[in-house]
């Protein structure tokens, strides 16, 4: 036990490690504690240390939950850490979701009963590169409701959300005999004070403490404690809840600014240890040396300090839970389908040379047998799927939702969350010249007459084309929402569509704007649509040739005798969502890097199964897909 001081092996050696095998003696039922006290974190009345790796239930498909949490016991660590999605739960107002992938309780009670602590953080806001931070898309179409602001109309929302979530998991603190140890308060708001300057500290502070209130209020009477870059502390710590700090890799610096907020004492914990870090379309896949987190870790241990990887499992953004982020070189940053940031644990559950690195760290200070590694899912590959059908998605727009008005509306004005619209303009006179989009929220693909003339991007701030539009014809803009922003002070501006007039030459284009509704929030359903047939590996050409470079839904099925995990390789598509067995896996753009799509076993079944691909660019007709056995997700193709 090298290099151990004696108060270490008393608060972490005799007790950290040994707690969590309390929480398997389910038949005894012994109610446990856990406090802050005299500086420490106090578990059954002694001084413990919280090791913790965070992963987000909502990422990972309920059936994986039990295998992921061992694997974080079997790298040695003793709690969980997960965010609440609000939106996951409330995807319109009262109507709530915890049943399946939503279960919150269940992968709780899985935590317990793998021997995890729980550290919830239930927000209301999350960040996490989750699609407008957590925070539910209809929010915004709420007349007088501002965001993360002491506005009392959002924060008879938030009320609503936390004491809806404190029926669903309250049961489940420390306090009532659960897992449950520690429930934070708001997330990371420090970092949003600086950024609203705008807005007086006093309100902030105002605004910090009512959610702690209300977390209270709706019966969450385990320790609160707050989440901030240790330079952000004025704007985000709440008196009565424990500073924690993020990314503070200097020990001195972390006790010290702790120290401050927090009456000259400890506990100290970095509540975000970041063993990866994100990714975005368009832009390398960021990776982090496994040798330095695992020199970091053993600096935390050899000085007390507890620690929450972020993130130790990073999982997938299905469907479209996926984010943005924001800067001055890209007016949106939308972050991969892909959840794997650089972690211990891969988004299919592997083990990495970075877990390895970090299990022997803790093994080395540990007085107990680490539990073994549990056996890795089973993976397979499908070396061809074939398409039997497609549709022309101008075809298949004709039944959908379908709303006219002078000038275009946005999704939210639309009653819209996710997904496409196809706005049209019909010309009774030709017209030439640069079509505008400044308001383009936020990528389009533009035709005339169902014939693709160009693209239009925010994520490379091209917002502007050369257009010549025929007498008697049809402009056609399909406008994808690639995730609203989750962090900084432009999350307040999350309005998806076209939110600004379109221009031609500088003038605006009024006039019955048809909006055509494709939020893919269930799998396309073809039949009794037109289709044309696609047979042995040879296209139709007297229809499907024609749909080159028109937007199209690709229709197939498989037969499987086993099933396994698989990544479908999509890296020679263009752009566009896949579902599998009615799932929306995610999207997929040949920029990458991710080239990859994972399909969780669970999402498959024995016998036959059914894939359905929306590809917006069609730049190729295809008659196949195939999967891989291992992911590609850092190739950058500009």
């Amino acid at each position: 036990m090298k290099l151990i001081k004696k108060a270490f092996c008393y608060a972490v050696l005799t007790t950290t490690f040994m707690s969590t095998i309390a929480f398997q003696d389910v038949q005894a039922q012994k109610k446990h504690t856990f406090e802050i006290k005299d500086g420490n974190f106090v578990y059954d009345g002694k001084a413990t240390r919280i090791l913790s790796g965070e992963m987000h239930y909502a990422r990972i498909p309920h059936q994986y939950w039990k295998h992921r949490l061992q694997m974080v016991k079997s790298m040695g660590l003793n709690t969980v850490a997960t965010y609440v999605f609000w939106n996951f739960h409330e995807e319109s107002p009262g109507n709530w979701n915890f049943e399946g992938d939503h279960d919150l309780a269940a992968f709780i009670k899985t935590a317990g009963e793998v021997g995890l602590h729980v550290i919830l953080r239930p927000g209301p806001y999350a960040c996490a590169e989750w699609d407008f931070g957590g925070y539910p898309w209809w929010l915004q179409k709420i007349d007088g409701l501002e965001i993360r602001r002491d506005n009392a109309k959002f924060l008879e929302y938030t009320k609503k959300y936390i004491d809806r979530l404190a029926k669903e998991v309250g049961s489940l603190q420390i306090t009532n005999g659960g897992p449950i140890i520690m429930v934070q308060a708001e997330n990371e708001f420090g970092s949003y004070v600086s950024q609203r300057k705008d807005i007086p500290l006093e309100e902030h502070k105002a605004y910090n403490a009512k959610i702690k209130k209300q977390l209270e209020e709706a019966g969450f009477n385990v320790p609160l404690f707050t989440s901030d870059g240790s330079w952000l502390f004025e704007g985000g710590a709440i008196p009565g809840a424990l500073p924690t700090a993020n990314g503070e890799n200097n020990i001195s610096n972390l006790k010290k600014v702790v120290d401050q907020y927090n009456n000259n004492q400890g506990p100290y914990m970095v509540a975000e240890f970041y063993p990866g870090w994100l990714d975005h379309w368009a832009e390398p896949f960021a990776k982090v040396d496994a040798g330095r987190i695992a020199r970091q870790t053993e600096k935390y241990l050899q000085n007390d300090i507890s620690f929450n990887y972020y993130m130790v499992h990073g999982g997938t953004n299905f469907g479209f839970t996926s984010g943005a982020n924001y800067n001055n070189k890209s007016d949106i940053q939308p972050d991969i389908t892909s959840y794997d940031y650089d972690a211990p644990i891969s988004e299919a559950g592997w083990t990495t040379p970075k877990y390895d690195s970090i299990r022997t760290v803790i093994q080395k200070y540990a007085d107990y047998t680490v539990p073994a590694i549990p056996k890795a899912n089973p993976v397979i590959e499908i070396p061809s799927i074939k398409l039997t059908a497609v549709a022309n998605v101008f075809d298949y727009a004709k039944s959908a939702k379908t709303t006219i008005n002078e000038t275009p509306l946005n999704f939210e004005q639309l009653d819209q969350a996710n997904g496409y619209v196809l706005y049209s303009k019909q010309f009774n006179q030709p017209i030439n010249g640069k079509l505008k989009i400044d308001g383009l929220r936020d990528f389009a693909v533009v035709y005339i007459d169902g014939t693709k003339v160009g693209e239009l991007n925010r994520v490379f701030k091209n917002y502007e084309m050369d257009i010549d539009i025929p007498f008697n014809s049809t402009l056609q803009i399909l406008v994808e929402n690639m995730g609203r922003i989750n962090y900084g002070s432009e999350i307040i501006h999350n309005h998806k569509g076209i939110i600004s007039p379109v221009l031609i030459n500088d003038m605006e284009i009024t006039g019955d704007w048809t909006m055509q509704q494709l939020p893919m929030d269930k799998v396309p359903d073809l039949a009794g649509k037109q289709t044309a047939t696609i047979q042995n590996t040879k296209v139709n050409t007297s229809k499907i040739a024609t749909l080159k470079g028109q937007p199209v839904l690709y229709q197939g099925t498989f037969d499987l005798k086993e099933i396994g995990d698989t990544f479908i390789d999509m890296e020679k598509w263009g752009k566009g969502i896949v579902f599998i067995n009615g799932i929306n896996i995610g999207r997929y753009w040949k920029t990458g890097p991710q080239h990859t799509l994972y399909i969780p076993g669970p999402y498959l079944k024995k016998g036959s199964n059914s894939i359905v691909i929306f590809e917006q660019l069609n730049d190729e007709i295809k008659t196949e897909v195939s999967t891989v056995k291992v992911p590609v997700l850092d190739k950058v193709v500009l």
